[in-house]
Parts: C-alpha cells; sequence; structure tokens
C-alpha cells in the first residue's frame, strides 16, 4: 500500500520492527486474555507442532468460546504448560484429546473430546467387525442429540437420564473387554504388557469414563474439543503457505498478535 500510494520501499527490516511494536503493544491484552481464560469454568486445550529456526518447536492453545490464547514453547509438555501458567491450578473444565500431560493437571475437571474417540471407534470397528465399537459410537452420538436437544430448552438431563447412559456405557465396555481382556505381563517383564489397540481403547473408556461422559451430566461441556482444535488451523495453514518461522521472537510475536486477533 505504502509502496503504491507513495512509490516508497518497505524494508524487510521495517516489517519487523512494525510487527515488534503491534506485538508490544497488544501484549497487555494477551495477558488479559490468558488471565480470563484461568477463571474460564470450560477450557479446551491443544498443541501442534511449530518450526521455529529450523528445529521443531510447539504451539499451545487455550481457548474457550469466545477468548482464544496462543504460546510457543521448545517443549510440548509439562514443562511448557507449566511455563504459559495457563491451565496449571485451574479448578474448572479442561477438554482436550487425552494426551497423557494433561492428566497431570490434577486440580482441573477433566473432558475428553468424543470426536477423537468416535474416529477410533471407527478403526476398531473396521479391524474387528464386531458390533461393540458400533454400539459404543450409536451411543455416544445418541447422548449428544438428546444433550443438544435439552441445551436448546435451557435444561439438563436429570439423574435417571445420565444413569442410563452410563449403564448402557459400562455394559458396551464390559462387552468389549470380555473379547479383548489385557495382555498379561509375563513373568520378569517391566511395565504393562503390549496391549492390542482394542484392549488400549477399552481400557481408556473405562479409566476415564467420567470424563468421556462429562458432557452429559454438565451441559457447559462441549461434546468436542472442536474450539481447541479449529483454532490450531490458522497457524497450520500460515506454516504451510509462509514456512517456518525465522526466529523464536517471531513465532512469540506471531502468538501475542493472533491471540488479539
Amino acid at each position: 500500500l505504502i509502496a503504491d500510494l507513495y512509490g516508497l520501499a518497505v524494508s524487510p527490516a521495517t516489517l519487523l520492527a512494525w510487527v515488534a511494536e503491534a506485538s508490544a503493544a497488544l501484549q497487555p491484552t494477551a495477558d488479559q486474555i490468558a488471565e480470563h481464560l484461568r477463571a474460564a469454568p470450560v477450557l479446551n486445550a491443544d498443541e501442534s507442532g511449530l518450526r521455529v529456526a529450523g528445529k521443531l518447536h510447539w504451539l499451545h492453545i487455550a481457548a474457550s468460546e469466545t477468548l482464544t490464547w496462543y504460546g510457543v514453547h521448545a517443549k510440548r509438555g509439562l514443562e511448557a504448560i507449566e511455563a504459559h501458567g495457563i491451565l496449571p491450578k485451574r479448578l474448572g473444565v479442561l477438554v482436550h484429546d487425552c494426551w497423557a500431560p494433561y492428566w497431570r493437571l490434577e486440580d482441573s475437571i477433566h473432558a475428553l473430546c468424543n470426536a477423537h474417540l468416535l474416529r477410533e471407534l471407527l478403526y476398531v470397528k473396521e479391524i474387528t467387525g464386531q458390533q461393540w465399537p458400533e454400539s459404543m459410537m450409536q451411543l455416544l452420538l445418541s447422548a449428544n442429540r438428546v444433550c443438544t436437544a435439552a441445551r436448546h430448552q435451557q435444561r439438563s438431563l436429570d439423574a435417571d437420564d445420565v444413569a442410563a447412559f452410563r449403564t448402557v456405557y459400562d455394559a458396551l465396555v464390559r462387552e468389549g473387554e470380555a473379547l479383548h481382556p489385557e495382555t498379561v505381563q509375563s513373568p520378569g517383564q517391566r511395565g504393562r504388557g503390549k496391549q492390542s489397540v482394542p484392549a488400549n481403547l477399552l481400557r481408556r473408556f473405562r479409566l476415564h469414563a467420567d470424563a468421556v461422559l462429562r458432557f452429559i451430566s454438565d451441559p457447559t461441556v462441549p461434546f468436542t474439543n472442536n474450539v481447541g482444535e479449529r483454532a490450531v488451523r490458522m497457524p497450520k495453514v500460515k506454516q504451510k503457505i509462509s514456512g517456518c518461522f525465522r526466529t523464536l521472537a517471531g513465532a512469540e510475536h506471531f502468538c501475542v498478535i493472533r491471540s488479539c486477533l
């Protein structure tokens, strides 16, 4: 625009300086966004790889229906989560994809993304040809339809309805476990024995049943983690088109500006 209107060439160094100035001006707003998300009753979290200075870094996202915060860190796990300071010590609901470090946030109430579980159930159905994965898929989808209708009527499911869904859920897990019992650990073997794909999925359904069904008992909890995953898409498209960030400072500026946008 400046070149067209005034015939002046803008150097890359000037553009970089403008980006840094914009980031500095917007930092207080990004900090306010982070503070609001710390107190949000329901928070969606996700992370994705980001190339910075020729190395793999990680883009971390915390989002609600109205606010999104981005942060970049060299690590993917709990070290980055603690450094960013939004998720630790939160007392609300945390919606995520069952990635192990999130479970170490013991102060949070956990809710799992059912879109991930539906994809895994479909895969197990395809490789086994068994009925229980299809039945579990239909149960989750039916529960989502019922809960969506209840939200539109601004009401919650009563305790009997919640208990009925849980009864069917537990029965399907038992049906699957009867077909795919966990492998017993060999003598002298350290850790858990190697498990089949269905057995690992069933173990997740059993251990995290409350988190899987959180959307049924709490009308504020979404069925999926789409809010968090949607926030990842634009930075991934930017990276695909423009390439990696050349410096960590540039990636950090992007995160601040994009959080405010």
